[in-house]
């Protein structure tokens, strides 16, 4: 193999991609020859066509390792150098702030555009291992909601795992949101940044950034961030952070996590939404009861056809943001016994809302999901929480975008999915099954019974399906009124104070 091709190729593509121009090629070719410590060029034509970046990528990490530049070979200290590679290719921060202002002038849409496709084509956002998540879409009664196994994020190997035990602890980046992060070179505790930019925006008069994040979700899945590390706290400046947001991304919704444990996101630590330029099927979802309140009759507020308990505002933004208010300060201090919900227990709060925003035309909405984190001996993971039943699926937070109707499941679950199918096409004994497959034993029972015919051909649809019934159940365990006469009869109690 010869390094010269490799480095030929990868400058072809970043000239192809747009990631700089012709004239800054030289400089950028010498910026990676000093990486990789070469001293002399050779003149070479690039392959054609030409091979896939990440292809490239992996065949200089593997010189690099066969000539001793790379000490371990492992994930992390690959990602690591072909993360600094490509960081010779890209603009400083400041040229990236300056080219999406100058689109952003022209069209919020164009500005979003192509900072996604540098992200794309940086490796920032690596869509070859995004790509190997397993995605489908699941027929409900509340409509086609999405379904992910994630298998993007590689899991350590036993060599790394080794190191980290000797590996310093550092507090900086303080966490991974942090705009520190930006340029970061990485470490076996923290990944590579050195290709991460941010673009600092202005919201409700508050300097926040915003990002990609690097295993997106869905489409443009972007990440809107505090500029001070600081925790994450529902307020009335949230929701109007979040219509502010919406005004200067009309093409874009945004969202924030619930702000208590169990409830809230992965990252309660430093304030951020999450926002791109997908449609969830809870934006589809129908609105099956409408209401008023008397000083705000020109807003449309009504009950959510979805799984989770969500009341839709409809309006202009400052009506909206007080009605948002209005309805959260009444959820903060609600309880009902006779569906065992409690706003507190001495003085620590349970209520909490997952706030989303749009724009529907020239008008803003949000969508309050009304949330409780309380536990109880019987579900100590979570009242409203998937119960123990669907641990087997999913027992991680109900977060945002699980919120929304993406389902974002763990990467055990594909190899799972793949031995149960083996197991309903030819059945065997409990006995003989894998220890590691036991909690999907009566699943397994249920699904036997209920399909007459379960065939090689047929099998994985059936499993998604089921799949996608136990995520809707997930949900359904979530929403703090139940999909129930009950449950209704509670909600439309609550919705009468306001």
């Amino acid at each position: 193999m010869s390094i010269f091709k490799e480095i030929q190729n990868l400058l072809e593509y970043g000239s192809k991609k747009g990631l700089f121009e012709k004239e800054d090629e030289i400089y950028v070719r010498n910026r990676i020859l000093s990486f990789l410590g070469l001293n002399e060029w050779e003149d070479c034509a690039a392959e054609n066509p030409l091979p896939l970046v990440v292809d490239i990528l992996d065949k200089i990490l593997d010189w690099s390792f066969e000539q001793g530049k790379m000490e371990t070979n492992t994930t992390t200290e690959r990602d690591i150098f072909d993360t600094e590679i490509m960081n010779c290719l890209i603009a400083r921060p400041s040229e990236v702030i300056r080219e999406f202002y100058d689109n952003y002038q022209y069209n919020p849409e164009k500005a979003t555009k192509k900072y996604y496709e540098m992200s794309i084509s940086s490796n920032y956002i690596r869509e070859g291992r995004i790509a190997k998540n397993k995605q489908w879409k699941t027929a409900t009664p509340y409509g086609e909601i999405d379904i992910t196994i994630n298998l993007s994020k590689p899991e350590k190997d036993p060599k790394e795992i080794a190191l980290l035990k000797d590996a310093p602890a550092s507090t900086y980046p303080t966490c991974l949101l942090c705009i520190e992060n930006e340029g970061y070179y990485g470490t076996l505790r923290h990944p590579a940044r050195a290709t991460h930019r941010i673009i600092p925006i202005e919201i409700n008069n508050e300097d926040w950034y915003l990002q990609y994040s690097p295993y997106v979700y869905y489409n443009e899945h972007c990440i809107v961030l505090r500029k001070q590390h600081i925790p994450m706290k529902i307020s009335r400046a949230t929701f109007e952070r979040l219509l502010d947001f919406t005004e200067k991304f009309p093409h874009y919704f945004v969202g924030s996590n619930a702000d208590l444990p169990i409830v809230g996101g992965s990252i309660l630590a430093h304030d951020h939404f999450q926002g791109g330029g997908y449609t969830f099927a809870v934006e589809k979802a129908e609105i099956e009861e409408t209401f008023q309140l008397q000083d705000y009759p020109s807003l449309t507020i009504g009950i959510v056809k979805w799984p989770m308990s969500v009341v839709r505002v409809c309006g202009s933004k400052e009506e909206v943001a007080n009605v948002t208010e209005h309805i959260w300060g009444k959820w903060q201090q609600y309880s009902d016994p006779s569906v065992d919900l409690f706003s507190y227990t001495g003085e620590t709060p349970h209520n909490t809302v997952t706030p989303i925003a749009r724009r529907r035309g020239e008008l803003y909405e949000m969508d309050i999901v009304l949330r409780n984190n309380r536990t109880s001996e019987e579900h100590p993971d979570g009242i409203f929480h998937p119960h123990q039943e669907l641990h087997h699926i999913k027992k991680e937070n109900i977060g945002l975008i699980e919120v929304m109707g993406l389902a974002v499941l763990p990467g055990r679950l594909a190899n799972e999915l793949n031995q149960l199918a083996k197991y309903l096409t030819a059945p065997i004994e409990q006995s003989e099954w894998k220890e590691t497959l036991l909690k999907h034993w009566d699943w397994y029972k249920e699904i036997l019974q209920k399909y007459e015919s379960i065939t090689k051909e047929n099998v994985m649809r059936i499993l998604e399906d089921e799949v996608g019934d136990k995520f809707q159940m997930v949900l359904e365990h979530a929403g703090v009124f139940k999909q129930t006469d009950e449950g209704k009869r509670a909600f439309s109690t609550f919705l009468k104070t306001l």
